[in-house]
């Protein structure tokens, strides 16, 4: 095999790299952020992390396809307080309508492949 080329290759380190803010109604969200390699895509659709802040919640939402997550670090609790922690990992089906909050702040590993539909006027 030949070695990977250059410009085939994208590598940044989820500690170090520059997260991006969440946009949520067109507006920049000031406690959700992503890291998101794939410039091909909007902003937290396919394969990204996503971050919380400590104290934050998401806004209401339905899954317009599945969503699938892996809590890497923190804490995460859904409206009906079902409590996520390190390692789970998580499917939520389309059509699911939540939102979600943090105490201490959490780290994602999220695939969806469109994005969610915000509920909140």
């Amino acid at each position: 095999m030949e070695p990977i080329d250059e410009g085939d290759r994208l590598v940044v380190n989820a500690h170090v790299g520059e997260f991006e803010p969440f946009v949520v109604d067109g507006r920049a969200s000031e406690t959700e952020s992503v890291l998101q390699l794939d410039r091909s895509r909007e902003p937290g659709v396919g394969f990204h992390l996503y971050r919380m802040a400590p104290g934050s919640s998401t806004t209401p939402h339905r899954h317009t396809c599945d969503e699938q997550f892996l809590v890497i670090e923190g804490d995460l609790t859904d409206h009906d307080g079902y409590q996520y922690g390190p390692g789970d990992l998580v499917l939520l089906r389309r059509g699911t309508v939540h939102n979600s909050s943090t105490v201490d702040g959490c780290l994602l590993a999220v695939y969806i492949e469109t994005a969610e539909t915000n509920l909140a006027g």
